[in-house]
């Protein structure tokens, strides 16, 4: 089994194979092994830790999309005050800053500690361990008021701050994945589940699984607070938002759906969604009536197949990403381009394949086309907010990240 095949096995993540290759090669590096196939073959538990270290992302900051915890906030003082503590829940955690800034959001709005528990949880044993020690550099200071560092923090070390022990001691941290939870022990436990941009990572079976498994843990008056880039994907599978002006806040629905796709409040056009080929037309039956004579078999070359639509053309690309043929995906996109140049899935389409083979500079080129010639594709906003976070450009993702909030709200109204 390849290394990018072990690490879905083990996390669910749908690494790059250049990102998989890349930490097995700085393992084997550091455990003096030679042959990659020898240090897969090899791999303990404790390894594969270690090597799951290297492919995670525990990017975060404090306040991150701060509307999502004044909703919480909210929430909590309404459920106190009919004499009910609210049950929070934050996985994956990263580093600790999403719960710790959701303890500082309710002390700051006079929430008494025995009114809410907070548990958070994460894959990687290292963000634990950096989550309990509960300091942190510049970075994680990212907000535009940072008030909140001088009531709640105290300095350390150059510009290393320590939250207060107050504070550290309303936070449960524990290692453990959401595809891997204690389901049967933990149903409907939680009255607040915080789990934003993790199913970016994942396939959509394993974004179908981890959702099963949230609204398993919510309860059914819970309120879940998603990343904005996936929202689509909450509504596609049983979750209707509520109405917090950019805290992408969601329920479950209180009912089963006929038909998801009929309802769904955003126009589900999720990134690489497998499209059935249509069915053929019925062929009437032949009239009946007297047997034709039989006429001699005639050699006849086959005609060559009619070139595909460009609608099937995307449908293919997509069954092919789907099975992991990137290369081969993204020549039916080039193909399909070829004969509809303006054709803005393409473009979303190509991004997500460049993005799944590492290839971020092309994956921003291509969505940024996309946006060029559809200006309101909610998905390649939020893809190219994610990105231009991660490069550390916090101004162009809060631009990015507006507009998908005004087409998301639209959409909303529109519904």
């Amino acid at each position: 089994m390849t290394a990018q095949a072990l690490l879905r096995r083990a996390t669910g993540l749908s690494v790059s194979k250049s990102v998989a290759e890349r930490a097995v090669g700085q393992r084997m590096e550091q455990t003096g092994f030679s042959d990659s196939a020898a240090y897969l073959q090899a791999l303990t538990p404790v390894e594969m830790t270690q090597l799951i270290e290297l492919v995670v992302v525990p990017e975060s900051w404090l306040f991150r999309d701060p509307q999502a915890f004044y909703a919480t906030v909210e929430l909590v003082q309404e459920r106190w005050a009919r004499g009910r503590a609210t049950r929070i829940l934050s996985i994956p955690c990263a580093g600790g800053e999403e719960p710790y800034s959701m303890a500082m959001a309710l002390r700051d709005g006079g929430v008494p500690k025995q009114a809410f528990s907070i548990d958070a949880y994460d894959l990687s044993p290292g963000c634990i361990e950096r989550a309990q020690a509960g300091i942190y550099g510049r970075n994680a200071f990212r907000a535009q008021d940072v008030a909140f560092r001088e009531r709640y923090f105290t300095h350390v070390a150059d510009d290393a701050y320590r939250i207060i022990d107050a504070l550290r001691e309303q936070v449960t941290f524990r290692q453990g994945n959401l595809l891997q939870f204690d389901i049967a022990a933990y149903s409907r436990h939680y009255d607040v589940i915080f789990c934003r941009n993790l199913l970016i990572y994942f396939d959509k079976p394993t974004t179908r699984a981890a959702i099963a498994n949230l609204s398993a843990l919510l309860a059914d008056d819970g309120m879940l607070l998603a990343g904005y880039a996936e929202v689509p994907s909450f509504c596609q599978n049983g979750f209707a938002p509520l109405q917090f002006r950019q805290a992408f806040a969601l329920k479950k629905e209180a009912a089963p759906r006929a038909s998801v796709m009929q309802v769904a409040p955003v126009a589900p056009r999720h990134a690489l969604r497998s499209v059935p080929p249509a069915m053929p037309p019925a062929v009437p039956p032949r009239a009946a009536g007297p047997a034709a004579p039989r006429a001699r078999p005639v050699s006849v070359p086959s005609s060559p197949p009619a070139p595909a639509a460009p609608a099937d053309l995307l449908a293919e690309a997509r069954l092919l990403a789907d099975r992991g043929q990137l290369r081969e995906a993204g020549e039916k996109c080039h193909a399909h381009l070829a004969r509809v140049p303006e054709a803005a899935e393409a473009y979303f389409m190509l991004g997500i394949i460049n993005e799944l083979a590492g290839k971020m500079d092309l994956a921003d080129d291509y969505w940024r086309r996309c946006i060029y010639l559809q200006p309101d594709h909610y998905e390649a906003l939020c893809h190219l907010s994610l990105l231009a976070e991660r490069n550390g450009n916090h101004t162009a993702a809060a631009t990015l990240k507006a507009r998908a909030a005004r087409i998301y709200q639209r959409r909303q109204a529109s519904n």
